[in-house]
């Protein structure tokens, strides 16, 4: 089976071809947007790719970063799935462009059986404590917890030993840590929407509720102009003038900024890494993913050395030189560096749907 696995972002489109069940990479690529218009023409252009290569596609997947409370597994895209998810807008704008990607495929390929995997589906047994807020009930079952990075976090426990006690840091320029005990999810610093939790590349994280009601009361923000400095100026970015951690590293010697934008991001990861800890009842292993988790070296040793109270020890030699298993001989807990595949995880998830329902329609 031949799958086009599509992660549809509001800056870049992301592409990637698997031969199943071998989990052959065919192919991959990514398409810059800079503007919603944009879009359009990068499918276009990556579905023309495909056809130049003489690929036969069997089957679209879609990465989707939210899909409610009523969409936590694979699901075949049709038009009763696209209305139901555009009406989750209001919920997580973020989501337009997988929605565009959808409609766009359904009406160009529509020969091309599609399916969604939802980013937030991994989440989806934590325990009811861990998805819950302290507000009032009659807000509704939308304002709850319901975590991210979900197809990351997937595809990493099926690479790793299975170990009870588990941490993942997928350190990107989106970032979160989840909790996973015996391969499931039991907390993760994302809640309600990608904006929660540790400091990101331009989103903040958590915040002092009271820090949004200031905004908007004595700096007149509306609701669009709070969202866009939330999701576009804040984090690394608004600490140093870049979200970008290479950058950072390279300034940190001689930049006062930089440095306290690396001190900011490590203290955070640091402290929400104690809060799962301590879900977790200890520590048996810790896991590095995401571009900043894989690559950063230096970040990966301060965050390492913020946990030495956890028997955490890094060999400096293997962190150098981005081994898989970083941690000393002498450390209690293991210390590993993933590569995290999201594509992989989605045509694994499309090949079992689809190959689920072939007996089904034979009858």
């Amino acid at each position: 089976m031949r799958i086009l696995c599509l992660n549809s972002g509001s800056s870049s489109l992301k592409y990637a071809i698997y031969e199943m069940p071998a989990e052959q990479l065919l192919g991959s690529g990514e398409e810059d947007i800079t503007s919603a218009r944009d879009q359009p023409a990068a499918l276009r252009s990556v579905l023309d790719s495909v056809k130049r290569q003489g690929l036969q596609l069997d089957a679209i997947g879609h990465r989707v970063v939210f899909g409610g409370p009523e969409h936590m597994e694979p699901q075949r895209v049709d038009s009763e799935l696209i209305a139901s998810l555009e009406r989750l807008v209001e919920f997580d704008p973020t989501h337009t462009a997988a929605l565009t990607a959808m409609r766009y495929v359904a009406a160009h390929v529509p020969e091309v059986p599609a399916v969604a995997c939802f980013d937030s589906a991994f989440h989806k047994d934590m325990p009811a404590v861990a998805q819950s807020y302290p507000l009032p009930s009659d807000l509704g079952p939308m304002v709850r917890r319901f975590g991210y990075h979900g197809l990351s976090y997937e595809y990493v426990v099926s690479a790793i030993p299975p170990l009870e006690r588990t941490l993942i840091a997928h350190l990107g320029n989106g970032a979160s840590l989840a909790a996973i005990r015996n391969g499931r999810s039991i907390d993760t610093t994302m809640g309600f929407s990608p904006l929660g939790g540790v400091m990101m590349g331009t989103r903040p994280g958590d915040l002092d509720p009271g820090v949004l009601i200031y905004l908007l009361r004595a700096k007149r923000l509306d609701a669009e102009a709070l969202s866009e400095l939330l999701n576009s100026r804040s984090g690394l970015l608004g600490v140093s003038g870049t979200a970008d951690m290479r950058e950072l590293l390279r300034r940190a010697a001689g930049d006062r900024a930089a440095q306290d934008a690396i001190s900011l991001y490590v203290y955070i990861a640091v402290k929400h890494i104690g809060a799962l800890v301590a879900v977790l009842g200890g520590l048996d292993q810790f896991v590095f993913t995401g571009g900043i988790g894989e690559h950063a070296a230096p970040i990966r040793k301060a965050i390492c050395a913020g946990c030495a109270y956890l028997g955490v020890v890094i060999d400096d030699q293997l962190n150098d030189a981005n081994a898989a298993c970083i941690s000393a001989a002498s450390s209690r807990v293991a210390v590993l560096v993933v590569a995290t595949n999201e594509d992989l995880m989605i045509a694994r998830h499309v090949s079992a749907l689809l190959s689920a329902e072939r007996p089904t329609q034979r009858r």
